[in-house]
């Protein structure tokens, strides 16, 4: 059987939190189809196997988001609690223990329109969470004007998921080239996802790196491996995340895997939470124009 552990992470990014560290990972992808969503939901439940405390932020609308990934159906959105109209805990899911879901599909296209008293009011909301937050995984659209979720900018984290697929990698390098000259990020990971071995996971990898390292674009790191596995397709068929469904099956171990390692991805600056999150949120949410990452 292939070997699907990750490689310990090497490089250093920012880390949000005081006393206690929040860690933020944006999913981002330079294509659909490859999974991102279904990664997302899966990493949210190992992680909070791990005693996690996780909050999953969901950019995605009802047909593809991750309240469907557990078979629950999301009725509101973060935006109806910008807008004074419900409380957060009235938008936030539960589908297990230790692990929410926040719905902002509607909320992300707005965030660089707010008022100053509707910023003040997503403050207050998010720093008022009834139990604090350990990691924060955000699922981010590619629906944005400019192809790029402002979580990825404000985020610890960002992770380029993509499958073995020639289209979805130059999809991806694309996406990191232009997010790169836009804004300057220089560091992201990288996650093969629906490969047939571990040895095709990196040579998939080093291949993309390399070139990015060359052309001065990015320093790319290894976040890990998914192999293509019938339990994800039937998990996914039934709404169950496989950790659930398939627990002992060798898809379920690399999320486990993967979750672990993610934990230790860890930067040498300091940050002040959830708050301080949204603050940073909000003012780099105000970079992003729709004609800022045109090719």
């Amino acid at each position: 059987m292939a070997d699907f552990r990750v490689d310990q992470a090497a490089g250093l990014r920012r880390l949000l939190g005081g006393g206690q560290q929040l860690q933020v990972v944006t999913f981002v992808a330079g294509c659909e189809g490859v999974g991102r969503s279904v990664a997302v939901a899966n990493l949210g439940v190992a992680l909070a196997r791990l005693g996690k405390e996780v909050l999953i932020i969901d950019e995605h609308a009802a047909r593809d988001d991750i309240a469907a990934s557990f078979g629950l159906m999301a009725r509101h959105d973060l935006l109806n609690v910008v807008q004074r109209e419900i409380g957060l805990a009235q938008v936030l899911l539960q589908p297990m223990h230790s692990l929410r879901i926040l719905p902002a599909a509607r909320a992300v296209k707005k965030l660089g329109k707010l008022s100053l008293a509707q910023q003040q009011t997503l403050l207050d909301a998010m720093s008022g969470l009834e139990r604090p937050v350990d990691v924060i995984l955000v699922d981010a659209s590619m629906a944005h004007p400019g192809g790029f979720s402002p979580f990825g900018l404000a985020s610890q984290e960002a992770v380029v998921v993509l499958s073995a697929s020639s289209a979805s990698i130059t999809e991806a390098y694309s996406l990191i080239k232009k997010v790169s000259q836009a804004f300057s990020r220089r560091h992201f990971r990288i996650l093969v996802n629906k490969v047939r071995s571990h040895a095709d996971a990196r040579s998939i990898f080093d291949n993309i790196a390399q070139v990015a390292a060359q052309r001065g674009i990015a320093q790319l790191e290894y976040a890990g491996a998914i192999p293509l596995d019938e339990a994800l397709r039937q998990s996914f068929q039934l709404a169950r995340p496989v950790l659930v469904q398939a627990p002992d099956s060798s898809v379920a171990a690399a999320f486990r895997d993967i979750a672990g390692e993610l934990l230790h991805w860890q930067s040498s600056d300091g940050g002040g939470g959830v708050e301080y999150f949204i603050q940073q949120l909000l003012h780099l949410s105000q970079r992003i124009t729709p004609n800022v990452l045109r090719a």
